[in-house]
C-alpha cells in the first residue's frame, strides 16, 4: 500500500508495508511512478517527499512468490528491469520537482537506490543502507551501479555492492550518502521543514538546476555550460526570477509563487 497526501504544496508518498520493511510489488512501483509524474505536471506540488512506515523505508522489489524454475525466455529480465525498476529510479531522477527522501529504516536493494536517485537524503539514526544484492548473487540493478560511484567515487561503490555488508546512517552521512542524520523521532518533522522551504522556493529555478547537476557528470565541460546558458534564458522568463531580481534590487525578502 502507498499512501499518498499534498499539504503546504508538497506531496508526501508513504510506502506503507511495514510487516515486509515495506517492500515493493509491481503496483506499488507504478503507483509511485504515477505519483512522481503527477508531481511534475501538477503547479501546486513543489516539492516531493518519499519515506515510509515501521522499521523500513523500503526492502527493495517484494520477490515472494518469484520463481527462478523454468524456462527463461531471452530478453525477460533485462525487459523486466527497463520497465520496472529502472522507470521507478528514472521517475525520481527526471521528476521536475525537488524530490526528499526521509529514510526512516532499512534502505535495501531497490530501496537504497529508490533513495539515493532522490536530491536530498535525511535519514534516522537507526536507518541502513544495504546493497543486497551480491547475498542473493544477483547483480545490482534499480541503476545502482550508475548511482553509487557519482556519489561515493568507483572504489567504495565497489567495496559496498562486492560485500553487501550494512551501512549505518552515519557511515552513509561520512561517505556523502546522506546529507543529514536526525534522531528518530525527528525526522519526521525535519523533512517537513525542508519539504516547505523547497516549497516556497522558485520552483522553475529548482528544476532547471537539478537538470543541470544530473546531467554534469555525463557530459563534457562546453555541453554543460551551453546547458546552463540555456536554462538561464528559459528561467529568466519565470515569474519568480524577475520577483526574485525585484525583490533583491528592492532590498526584500522574495514570495515566490512557483510560476
Amino acid at each position: 500500500m502507498v499512501l499518498h497526501a499534498t499539504d503546504n504544496h508538497v506531496s508526501r508518498i508513504t510506502l506503507n508495508r511495514p510487516e515486509t520493511l515495506n517492500a515493493l510489488t509491481p503496483d506499488q512501483r507504478e503507483r509511485i511512478i504515477r505519483l512522481l509524474c503527477d508531481a511534475s505536471a501538477d503547479p501546486e506540488v513543489r516539492a516531493v517527499v518519499i519515506t515510509g512506515t515501521g522499521r523500513g523505508f523500503c526492502a527493495g522489489a517484494d520477490l515472494r512468490g518469484a520463481s527462478t524454475a523454468g524456462e527463461r525466455i531471452a530478453g525477460d529480465v533485462a525487459r523486466t528491469l527497463r520497465l520496472g525498476a529502472q522507470r521507478l529510479v528514472a521517475a525520481v531522477l527526471d521528476c521536475e520537482k525537488p524530490v526528499i527522501a526521509a529514510v526512516n529504516g532499512t534502505a535495501a536493494g531497490l530501496g537504497a537506490h529508490l533513495a539515493l536517485a532522490c536530491d536530498l537524503v535525511l535519514a534516522a539514526e537507526s536507518a541502513r543502507f544495504i546493497e543486497v544484492f551480491v547475498r542473493r548473487g544477483l547483480v545490482p540493478d534499480g541503476g545502482g551501479a550508475y548511482l553509487l560511484p557519482r556519489l561515493v567515487g568507483p572504489q567504495r561503490a565497489k567495496e559496498l555492492m562486492f560485500f553487501g555488508d550494512a551501512l549505518t546512517a552515519p557511515d552513509a552521512e561520512r561517505l556523502g550518502l546522506v546529507n543529514r542524520v536526525v534522531p528518530d523521532g525527528e525526522l519526521d518533522k525535519a523533512s517537513r521543514a525542508w519539504a516547505e522551504r523547497l516549497a516556497a522556493g522558485p520552483t522553475r529555478a529548482l528544476a532547471l538546476t537539478k537538470q543541470l547537476v544530473n546531467a554534469s557528470l555525463d557530459t563534457d565541460r562546453a555541453t554543460a555550460f551551453a546547458a546552463e546558458a540555456a536554462a538561464q534564458e528559459i528561467n529568466m522568463a519565470a515569474e519568480d526570477a524577475r520577483e526574485g531580481v525585484t525583490a533583491f534590487v528592492e532590498r526584500r525578502s522574495p514570495e515566490f509563487r512557483g510560476r
